[in-house]
């Protein structure tokens, strides 16, 4: 799901299953040292094990971006850079010899005449770590009723948000969000004042309500979602903005507590935790200051990401924007969790269709697996090491 400032719609999934995991971090790099250029003798077969169809749906999101871009716009991939109409025309060239060559072999070959490949160099370890996120679809009413009492909010009418760089040029490039209260501007409402003691109650519009607060709080940590009514009817309501607090793990606080092990930290752990443990659903969840504003989205498609256009589920991730193209074509290797509780090995091609606030640096990737409960299964459940590749267009 995300684009925020502070956060990024809907893919903060990652952001407590990443702050619970045991990885060693590494230095800042560079654009042009994130991705390095791959001999065409140690390329991975270029298997796809998903549908033409669904990768061609996916396309137009990146080739519409790439069309609408100013004639000089230039993307990095690592050491090299390219027009956006390169990479357009370059994206349709790949679309043609998939289609042209459904055998993976044969695909390979005919990518290694016309194209670079760029692996990105990973994290410490020098893999990248993968998680995933989803589109959570609710039980929801437009009003509230007995076991439907848990509100989501539109923006508030006193949420500000302030542009360093709109007062003097030579400040820091970044923004703040808050109120004005007595003249000065103070920080925004937490998550403990908006749901448990009713600062906005007056200031923002409800635009649905659910029954669980917990399943509330992951449509948040999602950044958009979908309300199923009473009469089957659905509503997608996506990121409108954030209060501006920091966002802090409650995985990694209830590993602190010893309420959970580090091999059982996925978001059904913890959602089964608070359900055992009511009463320290305030404690948990107000940990996590942070809080997430919707708006109303069409409920065609599907959830918007970073750069305003949907994202695809399978086909679209999140990346970094400061170290990879937006948008571009790319290949995954990897593995990822099954119904049966399994893994699997996994390849495709992909879309770097979206971003996130803890999707930083070279060794980190999310997967977009979709909408509703199935999703947020295997979703919640991705925590696996894998490999990242871009192509691009070999030069004249």
């Amino acid at each position: 799901m995300r684009p925020m400032a502070a956060l990024c719609p809907l893919i903060l999934l990652s952001l407590f299953l990443y702050a619970c995991a045991a990885e060693k971090t590494t230095p800042p790099v560079a654009a042009e040292q994130a991705l390095t250029l791959v001999p065409p003798k140690d390329w991975p077969l270029m298997a796809d094990d998903m549908s033409l169809e669904s990768l061609e749906q996916a396309a137009a999101y990146s080739l519409a971006y790439m069309q609408s871009r100013p004639q000089g716009a230039l993307f990095t991939y690592g050491p090299k850079r390219f027009y956006a109409a390169d990479l357009a025309r370059g994206f349709t060239r790949a679309l043609e010899l998939r289609r042209a060559h459904p055998e993976a072999q044969a695909f390979t070959m005919a990518l290694k005449q016309e194209f670079d490949l760029y692996q990105a160099i990973g994290g410490a370890n020098g893999s990248v770590l993968f998680t995933g996120y989803y589109e959570p679809v609710l039980p929801g009413r437009l009003n509230p009723e007995p076991g439907f009492e848990v509100p989501l909010y539109a923006l508030p009418s006193d949420l500000l948000t302030v542009s360093l760089q709109d007062f003097d040029a030579n400040l820091p490039n970044s923004r703040l969000v808050g109120r004005a209260e007595n003249n000065k501007l103070v920080p925004y409402h937490t998550r403990e004042d908006i749901d448990f003691k009713g600062a906005i109650k007056d200031k923002a519009k409800i635009l649905a309500y659910v029954s669980d607060p917990v399943e509330a709080f992951f449509m948040h940590v999602q950044g958009s979602g979908q309300i199923e009514l009473a009469d089957g009817g659905l509503i997608r309501l996506g990121y409108a903005g954030v209060n501006g607090r920091p966002y802090r793990s409650i995985g990694r606080l209830l590993l602190e507590m010893g309420a959970m092990e580090p091999e059982r930290i996925s978001m059904q752990d913890i959602q089964k935790y608070l359900a055992e443990n009511p009463q320290n659903l305030r404690q948990v969840l107000c940990h996590n200051p942070s809080y997430v504003f919707f708006r109303p989205l069409s409920a065609e498609g599907g959830p918007i990401g970073s750069y305003n256009s949907p994202v695809s589920a399978g086909r679209s991730i999140a990346c970094d924007r400061a170290l990879f193209p937006p948008m571009a074509l790319a290949f995954i290797v990897g593995t990822t969790p099954t119904a049966n509780g399994g893994q699997s090995a996994f390849s495709r091609l992909v879309w770097a269709q979206d971003t996130g606030g803890a999707i930083k640096g070279p060794g980190r990737l999310d997967l977009f697996y979709g909408s509703g409960a199935h999703a947020g299964m295997l979703a919640g459940r991705m925590k696996n090491h894998g490999q990242l590749y871009f192509l691009a267009p070999k030069g004249p």
